[in-house]
């Protein structure tokens, strides 16, 4: 149990020999973190004994006191209140019985609400979380949400800052993707347990679906660092999935294994110095041997995440004449020489490791070959669809964060005698953030629904144009909110750190997925033309 201090007993420790000081009502024993403040010690000494949390607050943001609670907390005072836990709903609801086949009660039965969960601030989680009832979620589903959290706020989110200026997260912490199972459940495939040794702690593989592997995603995302979630899932969740839907069976089994233990990287190889979202013109050659036994692969490759630490790229070539028809997907392996990177500096994301990638004379095996020759076109266009998910994922949550981050600040600053949160314009600064994050989130469930329920085939046919607006929706929903919260913080949030760190650190994000995985006016375009050209052949009237 926690020691229990009064004032008086703090106020007695307020020399450099005997350092205590209060943070929102907890007792913190500096004495020996003096030589470590930032700040310097005499900082700290004008407030041993007092009351710091203004001053703390005005410079930290909590991810510090995340850090340090487990090593400098020695206690509470005793006048604060224990939190009480979650209130259940009033009424329960009844057990549900299967439904009989052909009874109505198989529409009209209402899920049963989960219990809430996390800091229940309005819109700031998804509404399952929040006592809200869903069709998607179940008991599996929360121990996951709990599970990655747990994570999430002990190994990653006090470091997320120092990883960011480091422009690198520790290679364990990727390893502990693998160890933990989440690399294996992140390929929009039923989990392959026949290619790992490791297990998800809370869902046993032959109940992992795709609402699992959005929630890994999305709260990996609270972090608040789209340099970080690329890092972890960036080159890994796009260069893989194409490697294990269409490689070769000893090709899989050969390299997977490596890669979903976290001991390997892959990443994803298509863009090019002139060719981005123009697929079709990719220019990197590879030209088979007389003996049809390798490929030579020329060429260059620009904004590649991961690419710098990466052993596999799976890479769009040209093996054919000019157009989609002629290209074609190889695997190929920094071992097999030839294979030059260099990390490149970019406005956001610094601890992605976004990179210029050369292919000079490299040669290949024809077994690395991805789907079939020049038919590379559908593999590539098959997997666009699982990397803007993931973006849309990544995009609502960082939404999320700055609305929530927004609506926490807006009832501790005060402006003109009352709080920021009392101001109408505040508010109706926070209601159109909240209204466009909803929407946004809503149409993803029901994107992820429809991706669970088709085949792969009917999803490309079907989804690709609505996934693809989701796209451009929710990459303006993520940069409208930055904006907002970034006003809200004012100059908090254009200083690096601090309260408003991660406001700033998300908004030089945004233009990292805006453009990526296919620029929000080609998305908008894309999805008009693919929508109507689908529905002309299900028997549109005009």
């Amino acid at each position: 149990m926690s020691q229990t201090f009064s004032q008086g007993d703090v106020a007695s420790h307020n020399k450099a020999d005997s350092l205590w000081v209060i943070i929102d009502e907890d007792v913190y024993d500096l004495t020996k973190f003096q030589d470590e403040h930032p700040g310097g010690k005499k900082i700290l000494q004008r407030l041993a004994g007092k009351d710091a949390s203004k001053q703390f607050w005005k410079y930290h943001n909590e991810g510090v006191l995340k850090k340090y609670k487990g090593q400098l907390q020695i206690g509470s005072l005793n006048t604060k209140k224990v939190a009480a836990p979650p209130t259940p709903p009033a009424t329960p609801p009844a057990k549900q019985e299967a439904p009989k086949a052909g009874s109505s009660t198989a529409v009209t039965k209402p899920a049963a609400a989960l219990d809430p969960y996390g800091d229940l601030v309005p819109f700031a989680d998804p509404a399952w979380y929040q006592g809200y009832r869903s069709p998607y979620f179940n008991e599996t589903h929360a121990a996951l949400r709990e599970e990655v959290r747990q994570w999430v706020e002990s190994e990653i989110e006090p470091y997320v800052t120092e990883w960011e200026e480091a422009k690198k997260v520790p290679d364990h912490i990727y390893k502990q993707m693998g160890e933990r199972g989440y690399l294996a459940g992140l390929l929009g495939v039923l989990y392959p347990a026949s290619l790992t040794q490791y297990r998800v702690k809370s869902v046993p593989p032959e109940k992992w679906d795709l609402f699992h592997e959005m929630l890994v995603t999305d709260e990996i995302s609270r972090a608040a660092s789209g340099g970080l979630v690329w890092n972890l899932l960036g080159g890994f969740g796009i260069g893989c999935p194409p490697l294990v839907k269409y490689g070769k069976k000893s090709l899989v089994e050969r390299i997977v294994p490596g890669i979903l233990a976290g001991d390997k990287r892959i990443c994803l190889a298509i863009t090019e110095p002139d060719a981005g979202s123009d697929v079709a013109n990719l220019t990197c050659e590879a030209k088979l041997t007389p003996d049809g036994k390798h490929y030579i692969v020329n060429g260059e490759k620009k904004w590649i995440t991961n690419g710098v630490w990466a052993d596999y790229f799976t890479t769009a070539v040209r093996t054919g004449g000019p157009g989609m028809n002629g290209l074609s997907v190889l695997l190929i392996e920094r071992e097999h020489g030839g294979v030059k990177t260099r990390k490149m500096d970019c406005q956001g994301v610094w601890s992605s490791g976004t990179t210029y990638v050369t292919f000079e004379d490299v040669k290949v095996p024809v077994e690395n070959l991805l789907g079939k020759e020049n038919q590379g076109f559908k593999v590539i266009m098959m997997n666009f669809n699982h990397e803007r998910i993931g973006i849309v994922i990544q995009c609502i949550r960082f939404a999320r964060v700055c609305y929530e981050e927004a609506v926490k600040y807006a009832h501790k600053r005060r402006t003109f005698g009352k709080r920021l949160i009392d101001h109408p314009v505040i508010r109706l600064k926070l209601a159109h953030m909240a209204r466009q994050i909803e929407s946004s989130y809503n149409w993803l469930e029901n994107i992820i629904y429809q991706c669970q329920t088709m085949d792969e085939t009917e999803a490309m046919l079907k989804l690709g144009g609505a996934i693809a607006g989701l796209k451009a929706q929710s990459t303006t929903t993520f940069e409208y909110c930055a904006r907002e919260a970034s006003q809200i913080f004012g100059g908090l949030s254009y200083s690096r750190g601090g309260q408003g760190g991660k406001i700033e650190r998300l908004y030089r994000d945004v233009r990292a997925y805006a453009i990526p995985g296919g620029s929000e006016e080609i998305m908008l375009d894309l999805s008009m033309r693919q929508s109507l050209r689908v529905h002309e052949l299900f028997g549109m009237k005009l």
